[in-house]
């Protein structure tokens, strides 16, 4: 039998390598920013078309390349950072394996420029598929500029497991979050389709948050800082009230490498404990810096892993430092845009003859007993929003037996009081335990129904429908609102702008990472609604549905838009409101279960009583 067993051409070996490094643009990206900061450059632009597909240009100002490393650096494990194996135990760059340009340029045509400072002319490397195709001089500025065009051009079908042009622009736009907070001193710009979607200045690290984020998160902000024999931590975490229900806005850098562990994330996690509920997550911006020698940053392709050798007490000061943070900065007031870092704006205790006592006032003819009734609030459920078409098959289990007079009032009332109640009573009875659920007698004994749930899951019902025949009612709003979202959270409202349209919102883009809302759901009543916090808590949720179930795009937005919009546990109802709840709830397809698979409704039997009375 002949022997079955040979070494791979390079073009096919750099093919699979690049299947670990390069998985979609974003890789790319990451990549070449990482090379560029690399090489010293103080100013970096990223440019894009086709969200990477067609073009990632990464231009910079740094040292360049002489003609043999313009060659060199297109070979596999050609690397400037690593001599010898203990080298590895010392890192400090971003790059070190030496295999990303070479997987980028055996997987698209590449075009590079680069020029070294004290050369008069620069060298041209232009790279289909591994194979070189020109090398010559040419007159480039002072850096390296790196043209990716077609990405997958030669892996068709890895082509067509890339997604959507929006969500492919927001994972390039993490990476770049990620590089330019990571270093704050260098200037980058990010262009899309020649659109300009970040220019940030150099800044300190408090300055590139707010610059990358919004001005809205100057006042979320609260500094953290600690200097120990084992690691120096500093950095910025969120105020509990910012805290979202996505993990988007969490950042560990270990000497200023981007890095995901679940570990630290538990550790300031579990600082915020008992500020937050368990489905929120709160803002981070933490640098570690620690001795290379005691971190191995080799253990995974894209570098984003690290294991340490005393991972236990970095865990236990990350938890101490956040929590004294918390608790030293948690009721401060806004930090100061252009300090580095806040500790100087505490609150300067009063002088003991500053302070003013109290003063208490009251009313000395109220009397609780002759107090009004307060005024009837505004409906949740309006008329012109019933349900189609009723269900037919619940009225034998929620058939609500008449109350009668005795039941009802004969413990305090006398018979012409019982007479007035039972002629005033309404065929069907409900109450409200704790403004959270809804109990009524039934034929079998006695049901309650959570009153959220309830009212999500009709809210999602009515929203889908809205999605798939496109008729959502908008209702304008006296005062138009605009809404600022992160660059990211832009691009996906503009792709979901039509179906968030269908919902029933009158919404529009103006300007730069700004929507204009004119109108939102009719289905959301008149209650008081803030348009801008409704559609980023929309934007939220929707990225949050889709993270944690997978869900499609129209469901995960009905889903956020009920959650959000739906009424909450302890908001009181009036008799009229929870009839039409219920009557709106078993005309649903799912009446029994919320919109998150949890029984929306329980029933207790009469022998189930009896039985815990032991009857």
């Amino acid at each position: 039998m002949s022997d079955i067993i040979q070494l791979l051409p390079d073009s096919v070996a750099n093919q699979i390598a690049a299947g670990e490094v390069v998985q979609r643009p974003a890789s790319a990206v990451k990549e070449l920013l990482e090379n560029a900061m690399d090489a010293g450059a103080d100013k970096i632009q990223l440019i894009v078309k086709d969200a990477g597909k067609a073009l990632i240009q990464v231009i910079d100002n740094g040292c360049g390349m002489s003609v043999t490393d313009a060659r060199m650096c297109f070979e596999r494990h050609a690397t400037s950072k690593v001599r010898k194996a203990e080298d590895l135990f010392a890192i400090r760059t971003m790059g070190f394996r030496g295999e990303a340009m070479a997987s980028i340029a055996a997987i698209a045509q590449v075009e590079m420029k680069t020029k070294r400072h004290e050369d008069e002319v620069g060298t041209l490397v232009q790279i289909e598929g591994s194979e070189v195709v020109v090398q010559e001089p040419v007159g480039t500025p002072n850096g390296t500029s790196i043209s990716v065009k077609n990405l997958f051009y030669n892996t068709p079908a890895r082509r067509n497991f890339l997604k959507s042009n929006p969500t492919e622009m927001r994972y390039i736009i993490d990476e770049f979050q990620r590089v330019a907070l990571a270093k704050p001193h260098i200037s980058f710009s990010l262009h899309h389709d020649g659109n300009e979607i970040y220019r940030l200045p150099v800044a300190t690290i408090k300055q590139r948050i707010v610059h990358l984020f919004g001005n809205n998160y100057n006042e979320r902000l609260i500094p953290v800082e600690e200097e120990t024999t084992i690691i120096n931590l500093k950095g910025y975490i969120g105020k509990p009230e910012f805290a979202k229900k996505t993990r988007g806005e969490q950042f560990f850098f270990v000497n200023d490498r981007f890095i995901k562990d679940n570990y630290l994330n538990h550790a300031v996690n579990k600082a915020y404990q008992e500020l937050l509920p368990e489905d929120n997550f709160p803002l981070y911006v933490l640098f570690i810096d620690i001795d290379p020698a005691k971190i191995d940053v080799n253990v995974h392709p894209t570098k984003t892993e690290i294991k340490y050798l005393d991972e236990k007490s970095i865990y236990a000061i990350i938890h101490s430092a956040v929590k004294r943070s918390l608790g030293l900065f948690n009721i401060s007031p806004t930090l100061d845009f252009n300090q580095e870092t806040a500790f100087s704006n505490m609150i300067t205790p009063k002088a003991p003859e500053d302070i003013v006592p109290p003063s208490i006032s009251f009313n000395p003819n109220f009397n609780p007993f002759g107090a009004s009734k307060p005024a009837v609030k505004e409906t949740y459920f309006k008329e012109q929003y019933h349900p189609k078409e009723k269900a037919q098959n619940w009225g034998s289990l929620y058939e609500i037996a008449n109350f009668q007079q005795a039941e009802q009032t004969s413990i305090d009332l006398g018979e012409a009081e019982e007479e007035e109640t039972l002629a005033a009573a309404p065929s069907k009875q409900y109450m409200q335990v704790h403004n959270r659920y809804i109990v009524s007698q039934i034929k079998s004994g006695v049901m309650l129904i959570d009153q959220q749930a309830a009212h999500e899951r009709i809210l999602y019902e009515r929203f889908l429908l809205h999605l798939e025949d496109r008729k959502g009612a908008s209702q304008q709003s006296l005062f138009p609102q605009t809404v600022t979202l992160s660059p990211g959270d832009f691009e996906l409202a503009k792709s979901l702008l039509d179906d968030i349209k269908s919902l029933g919102f009158d919404v529009r883009e103006f300007g730069k990472n700004t929507l204009v809302i004119e109108g939102i759901p009719v289905d959301l009543g008149s209650t008081n609604i803030n348009e801008t916090q409704l559609f980023e808590h929309l934007i939220e949720g929707f990225k949050n549905s889709q993270q944690e179930l997978k869900l499609t795009k129209r469901d995960a937005l009905a889903r956020s838009l009920a959650r959000n919009s739906a009424i909450k546990a302890g908001t009181a109802l009036s008799q009229q409101e929870m009839n039409t709840l219920i009557d709106e709830l078993f005309a649903c397809k799912s009446p029994n279960f919320s919109i998150s698979g949890k029984p929306a409704i329980q029933t207790i039997t009469l022998a189930e009583l009896a039985q815990k009375f032991e009857k």
